[in-house]
């Protein structure tokens, strides 16, 4: 049993004792640094990711809040909105309803006035005609009376006698 990988000699085993102390000086110079320094970044790297998803986390929570808060403002916007264009419609048809009563009425008392204006001129004319027949009977009956000289001195002294002097 002398295999001098599980039994190393004197020899082998001083050399591999100087190369591994070699490798771990190198190591320790050179690499450990290195690699702890890689490691370090790698770390801060993820610990900076997972920050920055929190951080993002909480955004897209606020941003949702937000949007939240907008819509519902938007709702009770569009609400007042609906709201006030109800009311000014409701107005508007109530100002023209009475617009439309007031001209009705206005319509009315000019149609009565107007009648009434027809009914007097109708009166006034017909009072007019009444007034021109009745001085064309008497221009008639006068004729037909003072064509005869006599009768037209005793109607004219008639009339004197009946004509009283203030």
């Amino acid at each position: 049993m002398n295999n001098p990988l599980i039994n190393p000699g004197l020899g082998t085993f001083f050399w591999m004792l100087v190369s591994f102390g070699v490798l771990v000086f190198i190591l320790g110079k050179w690499g450990w640094p290195m690699l702890l320094k890689s490691l370090k970044k790698r770390e801060q790297a993820i610990a900076d990711s997972l920050n920055a998803a929190e951080k993002a986390r909480e955004e897209m929570l606020q941003l949702t809040a937000h949007n939240e808060d907008l819509l519902k403002e938007a709702k009770l916007e569009r609400d007042e909105l609906l709201r006030n264009a109800r009311l000014t419609s409701e107005k508007i048809i109530e100002d023209a309803r009475a617009k439309a009563t007031e001209e009705a009425d206005r319509i009315v008392e000019n149609a009565r006035e107007s009648i009434n204006y027809e009914k007097l001129k109708a009166m006034h004319d017909l009072k007019n005609q009444i007034a021109n027949l009745s001085i064309e009977i008497a221009e008639k009956l006068m004729k037909a009376e003072l064509s005869n000289k006599q009768s037209a001195d005793s109607l004219i002294q008639r009339e004197l006698e009946n004509v009283h002097l203030n």
